[in-house]
Order: structure tokens, then sequence, then C-alpha cells
């Protein structure tokens, strides 16, 4: 179970010596489990190649939340900004109100000392862990939509 977070830090300081990169974790409202869905997903998946302020990289969708990892794209949107947008194209999209996020998310810039390969292993477990699939690949509600070697 991930923690409930009230208010989470706001922003994402930037330093130009090193890549941005994110981690983020949205729940949905009231932890329903609606997320682990095809047309969730893929409606998600349009939603986020649009909303090109940030670009996802590799994520997962949860039957209750989201993991996924974020850098720097084209635009000047906040971090907290981007979420906002994304959650509410979304739900524009999909056109179902009964599918609502939980306010904000939690999110950690992965600084230069720590790797993103901890929390990426992490994340690619959550369906084992939680007992849906056997293996990490089995899970279908996953994916990478912008690729970028340097994170890793």
């Amino acid at each position: 179970m991930l923690p409930q977070i009230r208010h989470p830090a706001k922003g994402i300081i930037e330093d130009d010596r090193t890549p941005t990169l994110i981690f983020l974790t949205v729940c949905t409202a009231a932890r329903r489990p609606w997320l682990a869905n095809p047309h969730v997903h893929g409606t998600l998946v349009q939603v986020w190649r649009s909303a090109t302020h940030w670009e996802v990289g590799p994520y997962i969708l949860m039957p209750d939340h989201l993991h996924l990892f974020a850098k720097p794209g084209c635009g000047s949107a906040t971090f907290d900004r981007w979420i906002q947008y994304w959650k509410s194209m979304f739900t524009k999209r999909i056109g179902n109100r009964n599918l609502r996020w939980q306010s904000g998310g939690m999110h950690h810039r992965i600084r230069p000392w720590e790797g993103a390969e901890a929390k990426r292993d992490y994340m690619m477990m959550n369906p084992v862990r939680a007992g849906l699939v056997a293996r990490p690949e089995d899970w279908p509600f996953r994916g990478e939509i912008f690729h970028n070697d340097e994170w890793w």
C-alpha cells in the first residue's frame, strides 16, 4: 500500500549539470481499481503523447495507481501543472466522471547519486508482488512512450 501524502513537495528543481528525471506515483480517488483496463491504458497513452511539456518514459498502470518516469519535453509547464493538465485531458477524453483521480501526485527527482534502475525495477515488479502475474513482462498495462538511453 502506498503512503498517503497530503502535501507533497511542490515543483521540481532543474540542474543543467545533470539530466532531469522524475519518478511519479498517481493514485485513483479512494484507490478505486479502474486503471488496469485496455481503454483507460490507450487513452492515457494518447494523452501523454500529446501533453509534451514533460515526456513519459517507462510507466506501469496498476488497478488503483500508476508509476511513471518523466523528463522535460518542449514547453515550460511545471511538473505539477503538467500532472493537472494530463489528468484533466484524460477525464475529458474518457467521458466517465466516475473515473476520478486523487489530487496531486507524489514525485521524486532522481538525483545524480541515485540509481533510477532500482525505482524502475520496483515499478515493474508491482504486478508480480500484487499477485496479478507471474512475470513482469506478462502485465499488459505498461510501456514506454519516449525512450531515453541516458536515464539508465
